[in-house]
């Protein structure tokens, strides 16, 4: 750990008869240091840098003798090479998804932190060079094509220093490029937040490496263009006869369809997301004859895409997300999701590994192609207004339906977060709107009860 003093003396400059014959000394602390030069004039800058050093105040390394400042620059790196450090920092413990998002935000930033564009390849294939080869550290191991070589060798050449962060413009230029795209429009505002907030850690890990004294962006007045919209929107939503309603068009789809039904099922009537439904297994599933059961979700099977896996595979398995890689989350599930289930594993059995859903050749089930499906039912179970609004536009739309299916019929908060996999805090946080929606039956309520006691006024 560096050890820093204000305790500095810095002596007059002798000359010896040696082959550099002005000496400067000084000292730090209790540690001499010297530094030798070959004529007066380099060695009068040198005692005039660390005088100036002294005068503003700054602390000085025990060790070697140098201001903080001029420390500083020594260690310095390019950006380009900083980020890549940020980028080997977390791979290991990322998700597949998530080493997505820092080589998305990684490439964008990087690119509005050079010295200019002079001899700049398109800007659409650098950022892929970049996203691809430069963040994603799958590919380090691999040779690049020689393009992409020469792309990466011009953008290390042209990257600022990581101290030049500590300029609020420059950081400001780096956040205006986080709220666009690629044809100059505004990103969406969760992209926006997401970006900004994998930059200002990488400027942490900056702070903690020496490169800069502190993280400057909670110092810029910067505001993004388009805002976080956290509460879920009720149009979004649909009504429980709306949702049998879609989960009837998907089994009219075909044998996919048929196939596909309970697995909507599981979103729907368990809250689950779709990567938890993708990974759900038989050994999971307690399936009574009559009553409810239950499901125990042990894992998440999200398709991030081949080159962000570690196993090569498009789906990733980790634990449920926001939990350890051993939780398990328990869910009880009613009547209509547990005759389903029954009816769906009689139907189609499991695969091997002991999965309930997958593809006709065995393997996970594709966004892509439920995706289809759901479209299509969506078409024939809403009338063309409803078609044409937000209304279940995803399938996603079936867990936020649940969800609020549950609040509204009266289950404690804290019981709808723990089987929706949430915290009471982002519950209350993102299903505000649905909360509120309770307010008459909870002021029908109170007033029944205060009638109860005579204190009602005449």
């Amino acid at each position: 750990m560096t050890e820093w003093s204000y305790t500095v003396r810095i002596w007059s400059i002798r000359k010896r008869p040696y082959r550099k014959p002005f000496q400067l000394r000084w000292r730090v602390g209790t540690r001499p240091h010297s530094e030798s030069f070959l004529t007066s004039g380099l060695a009068e800058s040198r005692r005039a840098q660390l005088i100036t050093a002294t005068r503003a105040g700054e602390p000085f390394d025990v060790d070697s003798g140098l201001p903080k400042s001029m420390v500083q620059k020594a260690l310095d790196i390019s950006w380009y090479q900083h980020a890549r450090n940020y980028i080997e920092m977390k791979w290991d413990h990322s998700p597949a998804t998530t080493r997505r998002n820092l080589a998305e935000a990684m490439a964008t930033v990087t690119l509005a932190l050079v010295k200019d564009t002079k001899g700049m390849a398109d800007h659409r294939i650098v950022r892929r060079a970049l996203y691809s080869w430069a963040f994603n550290a799958n590919q380090w191991n691999e040779e690049p094509p020689d393009d992409v070589k020469a792309i990466l060798a011009w953008v290390e050449r042209k990257s600022l220093p990581t101290s030049a962060l500590s300029d609020r413009l420059l950081v400001r230029k780096a956040l205006d490029a986080c709220a666009r795209r690629l044809d100059g429009k505004a990103t969406a505002g969760t992209v926006i937040a997401r970006k900004r907030a994998i930059f200002h850690q990488s400027l942490s890990l900056a702070v903690d490496a020496e490169l800069l004294t502190e993280n400057p962006i909670p110092s810029v007045r910067w505001k993004a263009p388009e805002k976080v919209e956290e509460e879920i929107d009720p149009e979004c939503v649909p009504a429980p006869e709306q949702a049998a309603a879609l989960l009837a068009a998907v089994r009219g789809q075909g044998a996919r369809g048929r196939h596909l039904e309970a697995f909507f099922g599981v979103i729907y009537y368990a809250a689950c997301r779709p990567g938890e439904t993708v990974g759900l297994k038989l050994a999971d599933c307690e399936l009574p004859r009559r009553g409810w059961g239950l499901l125990r979700l042990r894992e998440s099977r999200a398709r991030s895409g081949t080159a962000w896996t570690d196993s090569g595979e498009a789906h990733d398995q980790r634990g449920l997300k926001h939990r350890s890689r051993k939780a398990v989350r328990y869910v009880p599930i009613p009547p209509e999701l547990v005759a389903l289930l029954r009816w769906h594993i009689t139907r189609f059995g499991a695969a091997p590994d002991g999965r309930l859903f997958r593809t006709a050749r065995g393997g996970m089930v594709q966004e892509s192609g439920y995706g289809e499906e759901w479209a299509r039912a969506r078409a024939d179970a809403l009338s063309p207004s409803e078609y044409a609004s937000k209304l279940a536009k995803r399938p996603y739309d079936l867990r936020h339906a649940a969800v609020s299916t549950w609040l509204s019929s009266g289950v404690e908060p804290q019981l709808v977060a723990e089987r929706a996999g949430h915290s009471v805090a982002v519950l209350f946080r993102v299903y505000a709107k649905f909360l509120k929606g309770g307010d008459e039956a909870a002021n029908a309520k109170i007033s029944a009860r205060l009638r109860g006691h005579g204190s009602h006024p005449s």
